[in-house]
């Protein structure tokens, strides 16, 4: 897997949690269920 594709990864999924979650949430919060999304690969 490149970096890219890494990095395309990663974007989708913190994407995709902002758009579920929307705005005005700590940082940390989608930081740990950005983190638990990924490790579970999703």
């Amino acid at each position: 897997m490149t970096e890219n594709e890494i990095g395309k990864i990663v974007v989708d999924a913190a994407i995709t949690l902002h758009k579920e979650l929307g705005s005005g949430l700590l940082e940390t919060v989608y930081e740990v269920i950005l983190a638990r999304d990924l490790s579970d690969g999703s």
